[in-house]
């Protein structure tokens, strides 16, 4: 990297000192910063010379003083004085991130008497100040550059790190409490099915709530409260089930916010550019959250015990929570330090519109997009949580894997699910920005992520060796990662000012889909094969792919 530097000594100026050619000053600084291999140094009367003409006008000596002033206290925000005064040429400046940055005390403005009988001059307290002119290559700091909607996107990928680390942690620690405690299989049932009752109570409800008071509250609100549940657990186990039950469906309160609230939060701070991989991303870590709750559990379980999974994993909430409360806003529009710049590029010149104050459900609910949200959002989670949660039983029963085996490669459709799901975000927004219509976009991702899987999943029954299993079982679920680029974004793109509330309305049949799929693939199993469980998530699966594609949009159609 190489710089121009200007030194700029102590001067003073009069009213009456002569104008010498500021075009010749002009050249002379254009020629001394487009030299990248050399420094200069330009005395301050050569570059700016005070003349009668200067001394005649007011406005002008007051500009030349600001100049000094904006030089001295190191602000290159204030360049554009220098170019509008015509020092400085933006042709010749090869980056626009040139910065002034200040090496000594500075220079003391003092001021004088305006009509001229008294000369400017720039005292420095230690006799000579001097300012640098870095340019040329040198950019702003990385903090400063680092867009603040990515911020936004990342608070709320650790959110969902978290859920799901907290989630998780039961299907592990549940082993050891049951040999502790004597609970039988319908109580370990009773237990992990206790979760969904809270979680499923405040899908619309935290809807509503982040489209009327603001995604950050309810996020922040989320994750406070099952982190509280989470650490509160042990007790609750201890006192008696009835209070786990409760505790457990505490948790699920919490949770049942946080993606609602989410989706409330990055319809509001992400372009439609950027949509898709900035929600594939927030999803990822929904995915890489059970891979390091499944990891490190047993870990914790076996040095500490297993309460320790609970105080660890609940505590981590503390942590995101300071950031989420120094560094979240729940809009542009309410962050002091957002750029103009990047302001103007998330609003996109649309005009901003109050949080709403009433949900119109009739308007809502009459609209056919709306619906095909909801059912492919059923058809959408029929498979997945088939899948995810028979998944170790079907590795047992069927690939002969014993539970260790088992355990190790439920994590695979986990990580293949948070390398897709960015995957199909950087495909869906290529598209977008190539011109394809966001329908078009949304219904090529949302197809993929239905007839992929459907495809895998046929193939189960045809293939001979374990290994060739395991590999469809990934890529059946790193297909259905492309819905988080298709019907996981069409909430923002139908209704940005109600996406909470769509996604809630869309989740809770997803949720149900997966308490109601759970308890068919065991009443299937009894009467049926392997090979029955997976056609009905194959028809499923291709009535979701025709709904979605005759039904829904990506153009807005609640306002």
């Amino acid at each position: 990297m190489s710089y121009s530097k200007i030194y700029l000594p102590k001067a003073s100026f009069s009213s009456g000192y002569a104008y010498q050619s500021s075009l010749h000053a002009r050249d002379q600084s254009h020629r001394e910063l487009s030299r990248s291999n050399s420094t200069s140094h330009v005395k301050v009367d050569q570059l700016l010379s005070v003349s009668n003409q200067l001394g005649q006008n007011i406005n002008t000596r007051r500009r030349v003083r600001g100049i000094y002033r904006c030089l001295s206290e190191g602000n290159w925000a204030q360049h554009r004085k220098l170019d509008n005064l015509g020092f400085i040429d933006r042709q010749k400046l090869p980056s626009k991130y040139s910065t002034v940055m200040r090496t000594r005390a500075g220079f003391k403005s003092e001021e004088h008497d305006v009509t001229g009988t008294d000369s400017d001059s720039l005292a420095s307290s230690e006799g000579a100040g001097e300012a640098v002119l870095l340019g040329v290559e040198q950019i702003k700091p990385f903090r400063k550059q680092f867009p603040k909607r990515w911020v936004m996107v990342l608070l709320c990928f650790s959110a969902f790190l978290l859920c799901n680390m907290d989630r998780v942690n039961m299907s592990i620690a549940i082993l050891p409490m049951s040999k502790e405690f004597n609970w039988n299989s319908a109580t370990v049932g009773l237990i992990q099915s206790s979760f969904f009752w809270g979680y499923l109570l405040t899908q619309i409800v935290g809807g509503i709530w982040a489209d009327k008071i603001g995604g950050k509250l309810v996020l922040g609100f989320g994750v406070v409260w099952w982190s509280v549940a989470t650490v509160l657990t042990p007790i609750a186990a201890r006192l008696g089930l009835p209070f786990l039950l409760v505790m457990r469906a505490f948790m699920g309160i919490g949770e049942g916010v946080a993606m609602p609230a989410m989706n409330n939060l990055l319809s509001k701070w992400i372009p439609v550019s950027e949509r898709s991989r900035s929600l594939s991303l927030v999803y990822s870590g929904m995915y890489l959250g059970s891979v390091t709750g499944l990891a490190f559990s047993p870990i914790l379980i076996h040095k500490l015990g297993w309460p320790s999974v609970f105080y660890s994993f609940g505590s981590l909430g503390s942590i995101w929570f300071a950031l989420w409360l120094s560094k979240a806003h729940s809009s542009p529009q309410e962050d002091p330090n957002l750029s103009l710049e990047e302001k103007e590029l998330i609003l996109g010149g649309s005009t901003f519109k109050e949080p709403v104050t009433e949900i119109p459900w009739m308007k809502i609910l009459s609209k056919a997009p709306v619906w095909a949200l909801i059912i492919s959002h059923f058809c959408h989670n029929w498979g997945t949580f088939i899948l995810l949660t028979w998944m170790p039983t079907y590795y047992n029963q069927v690939l002969k894997f014993n539970l260790t085996e088992s355990g190790l490669l439920c994590v695979l459709p986990w990580l293949t699910m948070a390398v897709f799901a960015n995957i199909g975000g950087w495909i869906a927004d290529t598209l977008v920005s190539k011109g394809f219509s966001i329908t078009s976009v949304r219904k090529i991702m949302q197809s993929i992520g239905f007839l992929g899987p459907a495809f895998f999943l046929t193939q189960l029954s045809k293939v001979k060796t374990p290994a060739l299993a395991v590999l469809c079982m990934a890529c059946s679920q790193g297909c259905d990662s492309f819905s988080q680029s298709g019907l996981y974004s069409n909430h923002q793109d139908i209704g940005p000012r109600y996406s909470g509330v769509l996604l809630g309305l869309s989740n809770t049949a997803g949720v149900l889909a997966g308490v109601f799929g759970t308890a068919a693939t065991g009443y299937i199993l009894q009467k049926g094969s392997w090979d029955d469980v997976f056609k009905v998530a194959v028809v499923l699966y291709i009535i979701g792919t025709l709904v979605w594609n005759i039904f829904s949009t990506g153009e807005k159609i609640l306002d």
